[in-house]
């Protein structure tokens, strides 16, 4: 599995302040409490899980940086420090150097692992006897002739022993097949546990928007009859009599008896006609109408007091203060 530095895997890491502090921390060895270097950087896999920190390891071994593995780191929040598990100066000069990234492979971590698997010794811790009496005090009182008192009174030196047993190397997997060593076979290496590396949980409340469909109103679309006076001209003809009496030219000529007809109750009769209008109504379409609705996209702002929790760190010396702590992207990120 590849591995990568914290900084070229999360973007944001130098924006979080607190693991910048990780950055440079000291880190002492658990078994005499003696300071080996401090850290340079971290090692992540393709998940974003620890796997090693990179310790400089100046105090030791001037100029050489070495890989460690997480499971074998304890983090003390209080001194901030970072506690090497059973790392001693032999295992240091036997690890092989960190120079570039690129160069960690799988063989490269099987000769680290190997390091490491060394069973871890606990500190040997002198405990005395309950009591260190003078010889004499406690000798018989017939004390034969020939004994004679020593110049100096001996004293019982106080015995030592080991407090526990050194602790099995658990079994694990060979690397025969490196390309697909599984990390979680050996926890004792990479296991993230909240007794060494403890961890805080905080929550923020964020804002989550949802919509309900809700009738607003109602659009009602009828029709109705409107009575009302239309006009139309309309051309008609109607006929008309005109009587003329004119003088005509032979006024005064005489007419022969057989020419003059006489005649009683003479009558001439014309029809006289006119056009009148006839309106009728027809229906006819004078306008469609549609009806359809359609839905409009808008954006509503609103606004509502939310709650975060924030980190409070109290310490005797000066930290560096920065941004507000961001979430890690995996559980198992140090804080």
């Amino acid at each position: 599995m590849a591995l990568y530095q914290i900084e070229d895997f999360d973007t944001n890491y130098h924006e979080n302040s607190q693991n910048n502090n990780i950055k440079n921390i000291e880190v002492y060895s658990d078994i005499n409490d003696e300071k080996v270097g401090s850290i340079k950087t971290i090692l992540v896999d393709d998940t974003g899980r620890i796997r090693y920190l990179v310790v400089d390891t100046g105090f030791w071994v001037f100029g050489k940086q070495v890989l460690l593995p997480i499971g074998r780191s304890r983090v003390d929040y209080n001194a901030k420090r970072i506690y090497a598990k059973g790392l001693t100066k032999n295992q240091v000069e036997n690890l092989p150097e960190f120079q570039d990234i690129e160069k960690v492979d799988s063989n490269y971590e099987q000769l680290v692992r190997k390091v490491y698997r060394t069973p871890i010794v606990d500190p040997i811790v002198e405990i005395p006897l309950e009591t260190s009496t003078p010889l004499e005090a406690s000798a018989p009182l017939d004390l034969p002739p020939a004994y004679a008192e020593p110049k100096e009174k001996p004293v019982i030196k106080p015995a030592t022993k080991p407090a526990t047993k050194p602790v099995t190397t658990p079994v694990y997997q060979s690397d025969a097949y490196s390309d697909t060593y599984i990390y979680e076979q050996e926890p004792s290496l990479y296991e993230v546990n909240e007794q060494n590396h403890q961890s805080l949980k905080l929550y923020e409340e964020q804002l989550i928007a949802n919509k309900n469909r809700v009738k607003r109103g109602e659009v009602t679309v009828a029709k109705h009859v409107k009575t009302e006076t239309a006009r139309i001209s309309v051309p008609v003809e109607k006929e008309r009599v005109i009587v003329e009496r004119t003088t005509p030219t032979d006024v005064g000529q005489v007419v022969s008896p057989d020419k003059a007809d006489f005649r009683e109750a003479e009558v001439a009769r014309i029809e006289i006609y006119e056009e009148i209008a006839q309106i009728q109504k027809q229906p006819v379409v004078s306008e469609e109408v549609k009806i359809k609705k359609v839905v409009e996209q808008d954006t509503l702002e609103t606004q509502e007091t939310i709650r975060r929790e924030e980190l409070d760190i109290q310490t005797d010396e000066p930290i560096q203060q920065g941004s507000r702590l961001k979430r890690p992207r995996t559980n198992n990120k140090l804080h």
